[in-house]
């Protein structure tokens, strides 16, 4: 691997000088303590005091410094020079005497604990770039880990071509060591045959396996998921599922299975057996897990389809009941008007009504006499009408899959048991033994009719779609799970095992603030709830005017909606005047100028860890990232730029995944947050969430119908993190209809970026009680906006007596004893789960969509984990009901959010705004180009307005910077999303001035103050 394979001559000229600084890395590395000073006094002149202090500093900030030392930033020669009270000048000519510069490293880095690279140091390195090599193969990555390492164990980092060697040297034994360890598994010539094989065409199916297996389908249907199950049986052939490939570290697993995916079969076969082999062993051991996780989905989504067809019949049978029910109660008026006419007699009535009603009228009726309809409402008996298309794929799902569950589960798993049995025999009557205790109360009764009726085959029929929704929410809720799966694993598997949990106890509870024992937490929690509700308390017994929350007659809590939060008309002003100084661009040259600030370009690394990039790169890059943002398509793109669609799918497909663009992401994120204009919108430790739908085109297993959103087609929501500095922090796309709140801790744990976000706001499909208690557990703070905030149950930690004698007006509003014996009794496990989801054992959404949806009656940790939510809920009410201000900086939060799902409404606007991609996968990566140029776009328009701000102020224009938290910049005016793209990146950047910007259009007055 030669040096110029990796960096460019520019790069390694960057790589050996100093760098641009920041404010936060000027203060933290050039401020020189005491001692500090009166080490760097002790060298003779003051020209080699000022040299020695910038070696000093700049070891601890670089880990090596450059030849030049006068070149230092001038910022941090400036700092040290008036600590020391030197001229900046002097250091000019210092180092011109290179031994005497190397004379003074050497006694610097011995007085500073820092010491140069010997053998045994080398050798540390090569072994711990080995360990990374086995994770990740680009150089550049192993070269950057190479230099933290360096750093963290304080040994000066030598020259970028020797720590380049060592990088080679990792690459190529952590190829050697990869074979070694599957070798085992490839002496069978029958396996190599069979891996060969792969990557033949396959006449039959006109393409190669491995192309197969990597096309997933695109709508639940009994044909899809026979395709899925071939494929499962097919991967079994090759015993893909017993394939034990963990002497392979995780990320290596995942680095072989993404290159797999994206090469062609010509292109593996081009490949030498040592690096052939284990690509197709990792791809298809991991195919084999996510084909048996797509049948699972499939079957799952394929009965839900049926029974949400059976529920629209059902609702058309109830309105037509409903018509025929206005007829009959017309009639029963009739009746009554003689019957309770007391100037009828007994004996006429009979008469009258023959003669006024009719018995024709009276037969009709009593004929068209409705039987009372079942608990629910008859929606089985309608569901019963799909049983052939049931029939044309549960069979072969039951006789595929294993299926476990936990406590409370056996019966159900025996009916699985028995019905697949049924299937393979083609037995048609159900056993007596067969077990029913599984079967919800609400359909019941539908086996006991039959039984009654010795009608068997509707007790086949009931009895066995039973089975089928039982099979399939036991899965959704985890309480039923499939070994060798991983969407649809135990639950507990996926949490910290006590063994594991005990060494960690004690720092994760220093980790959140969280005590050990559980006395001490609930003790902290009744001080929080004691001291929220006395402030409740003095604002209810002051008995506030009609816009403050306040009790009724009745003991009723009214809490009054916020108005509108009142903006200064100057905040308007403001920022149309800002507005009208920025320069009008195109959205390409938006993301050239962004990346030429950020280097968020860079992070887009090719997938198979290539590193040359060639000139066109970029542009590339930008054209598929304006291609997704805009909804255009690649296609489309590709007629409009005048680049070869082929180079722009290829692009896309090796360098745009959800963690390269999450890390572009991040770049972004973090060089905005450091504008000086960012902190006017808010610290960067507030976060909201919220989904926004996306209507589809074509077939999509993701996308879901819903007449709210998609008219009569169907759509995905994309759920995004928001931060109170208008950033995009977290993306992901999930199916319309599911529950969003199981998503919301997950983002805020992911947060990538350097922003110290602590605290998040939703609304209320957020406001979960297992969000609640995750969210305190982990040392987060939930803050959502709720609903009918005054009918929810309140949770005190005493006798109610107590609460009510303490506080007169609050206390009755906690109408619920919390259940504190088994918050203690489970409090170690609580900790358990947190950690667990903390260090990313488990996601949140599992445990609050799997383990808190668990229907297992014997479940105690679900039960404890919304016990400690309800009490945290409480505790929160009670300081968002009392604090007005608190209330409304949620609310601004939240039109943050809001604000942004307009701009990204009108920047993904081709095709009316459709995505047109069928996979999760593909439709990740879309939203995330989207979410990418949306950040793009703040981070533009946020310096630009910093600069606004500059030149008004110094044109004598006083700008408040309280009015400044008032312009946000979403706003896009500024920026062409349309037209035809052109991306010239040595043109647009030839356009900035010195400083690396457009010029402003100033008002006259700006101008003649320069």
């Amino acid at each position: 691997m030669a040096t110029r394979d990796v960096f460019s001559d520019e790069e390694l000229r960057q790589l050996r000088e100093f760098p641009e600084i920041d404010r936060a890395e000027l203060i933290r590395y050039f401020t020189l303590a005491s001692p500090d000073e009166m080490f760097v006094r002790k060298f003779r002149g003051q020209g080699n005091v000022l040299g020695a202090a910038v070696q000093l500093s700049t070891l601890g900030w670089l880990g090596f410094v450059p030849d030049e030392v006068a070149s230092a930033p001038v910022a941090a020669v400036t700092r040290l020079s008036e600590r020391l009270g030197i001229t900046a000048g002097l250091l000019d000519g210092y180092g011109v005497r290179e031994q005497t510069r190397t004379d003074h490293l050497r006694e610097i880095a011995r007085y500073a604990g820092w010491r140069p690279a010997d053998e045994v140091q080398w050798k540390q390195l090569q072994e711990f770039l080995f360990s990374r090599a086995m994770e990740h193969d680009s150089p550049r990555l192993l070269f950057r880990l190479a230099c933290e390492y360096l750093a963290s164990v304080r040994v000066i980092r030598p020259g970028v071509v020797n720590v380049l060697e060592r990088v080679a040297t990792a690459r190529d034994r952590a190829l050697a060591e990869t074979w070694t360890r599957v070798e085992h598994l490839l002496q069978s010539e029958q396996r190599r045959a069979e891996l060969d094989a792969l990557l033949v065409v396959d006449p039959y199916r006109g393409r190669t396996p491995l192309a197969w297996l990597g096309t997933g389908p695109t709508q639940a249907s009994p044909a899809a998921v026979k395709g899925e199950l071939e494929k499962l049986a097919y991967l079994r052939r090759l015993d893909a599922h017993t394939l034990d490939l963990s002497a392979l570290p995780a990320e290596r697993r995942r680095f072989l299975a993404g290159v797999g995916r994206r090469l062609t079969g010509q292109a593996l076969q081009r490949r030498e057996p040592q690096r052939r082999y284990p690509i197709l062993l990792t791809l298809i051991a991991q195919s084999a897990v996510d084909v048996l996780d797509e049948t699972l989905l499939l079957f799952d989504q394929a009965v839900s389809a049926r029974e949400t067809v059976a529920r629209a019949k059902m609702n058309e049978a109830l309105a037509e009941r409903a018509k025929g029910g206005e007829n009959r109660q017309q009639l029963l008026d009739d009746i009554l008007t003689i019957v309770l006419d007391p100037a009828v007699g007994d004996d006429a009535v009979g008469s009258l009504l023959r003669e006024r009603i009719g018995l024709d009228r009276m037969r009709a009726a009593w004929g068209a006499r409705q039987q009372r309809l079942p608990r629910d409402h008859g929606h089985l008996s309608m569901l019963d009408a799909s049983m052939p298309y049931l029939r044309q794929f549960a069979p072969d799902v039951l006789a595929a899959v294993r299926f476990a569950g936990g406590v409370g589960t056996d019966e159900l798993l025996r009916a699985v048991s028995i019905l697949a049995e049924l299937y393979a025999t083609g037995a048609r009557k159900v056993p007596s033994s067969a077990p029913v205790g599984f079967v919800p109360a609400k359909w019941a009764g539908y086996l006991v009719t039959a039984a009654d009726a010795g009608d068997t085959t509707a007790y086949r029929h009931y009895w066995e779609l039973c089975v089928l929704l039982g099979l399939r929410d036991g899965l959704r809720s985890g309480d039923v799970f499939v070994p060798g799966s991983r969407r649809y694993a135990d639950p507990a598997s996926f949490l910290l095992t006590p063994e594991q949990w005990e060494p960690q106890r004690a720092e994760f509870c220093a980790l959140v603030g969280k005590p050990m024992a559980a006395a001490d937490a609930l003790a902290l929690a009744d001080d929080e709830l004691h001291t929220a509700l006395a402030d409740v308390e003095a604002l209810l017994s002051a008995g506030g005017d009609t816009g403050q929350i306040r009790l009724t007659g009745d003991g009723e809590l009214i809490i009054p909606q916020l108005s509108a939060e009142d903006i200064p008309a100057e905040a308007d002003l403001l920022r149309d005047e800002m507005t009208g100084m920025l320069p009008k661009v195109p959205f390409a040259s938006v993301l050239v100028e962004v990346d030429a600030r950020t280097g968020f370009l860079d992070h887009l690394v090719h997938a198979g860890g290539k590193v040359s990039r060639p000139a066109e790169l970029k542009r590339n890059l930008i054209y598929v990232i304006v291609a997704e943002a805009t909804n255009m398509g690649l296609t489309a793109m590709a007629q409009s730029c005048g680049v070869p669609y082929d180079v722009l799918a290829w692009t896309a497909e090796w360098y745009f995944r959800p963690e390269t663009l999450e890390a572009a992401n991040a770049a972004i994120v973090n060089y905005h947050h450091r504008l000086p204009l960012t902190s006017a919108f808010g610290p960067g430790t507030l976060s909201s969430s919220d989904g926004q739908r996306f209507p589809t085109k074509g077939k999509s297993i993701t996308a879901r119908a819903m007449s709210r959103y998609f008219a009569r087609g169907q759509g995905v929501s994309v759920y995004t993190h928001v931060s109170d500095q208008h950033s995009t922090i977290d993306t992901k796309v999930i199916v319309a209809t599911a529950p969003e709140g199981h998503y919301v801790l997950d983002g805020h744990l992911g947060n990538a970026t350097d922003l110290p976000v602590v605290e998040h706001a939703t609304d209320t499909h957020g406001a979960s009680l297992a969000n609640f208690a995750l969210f305190d557990l982990v040392g987060r703070q939930l803050s959502p906006r709720i609903r009918d905030l005054g009918k929810i149950t309140l949770y005190r930690t005493g006798a109610k007596a107590d609460f009510v004698a303490r506080y007169p007006h609050a206390g009755p509003l906690l109408t619920r004893r919390l259940n504190t014996e088994l918050i203690t009794a489970t409090w170690d496990d609580l900790l358990r789960v947190a950690a667990s989801v903390k260090y990313g054992h488990a996601t949140a959404a599992l445990v609050v969509g799997k383990l808190c949806s668990s229907k297992r009656q014997q479940n105690a940790l679900t039960s404890a984990i919304k016990e400690y939510g309800a009490l945290r809920r409480t505790v929160y009410a009670a300081r968002y009901l009392a604090d007005p201000a608190y209330r409304r900086r949620i609310a601004r939060q939240l039109n943050k959010g809001e604000n942004l799902h307009a701009l990204r409404r009108e920047l993904a606007y081709a095709g009316e705004g459709a995505l047109r991609r069928r996979h999760h996968e593909q439709q990740s990566e879309q939203m995330w180009c989207l979410t990418v140029a949306t950040n793009a776009i703040v981070t533009w328009t946020s310096e630009y307005y910093g600069l606004a701000v500059a030149a008004l102020r110094r044109g004598g224009r006083p700008v408040d910077e309280d009015l400044l938290a008032h312009v946000w910049p979403s706003h896009h005016a500024n920026v062409h999303f349309y037209g035809t793209h052109s991306v010239d990146i040595d043109g647009e950047l030839a356009q900035l001035d010195a400083d690396g910007y457009r010029p402003l259009l100033l008002p006259a007055y700006c101008g003649e103050h320069g």
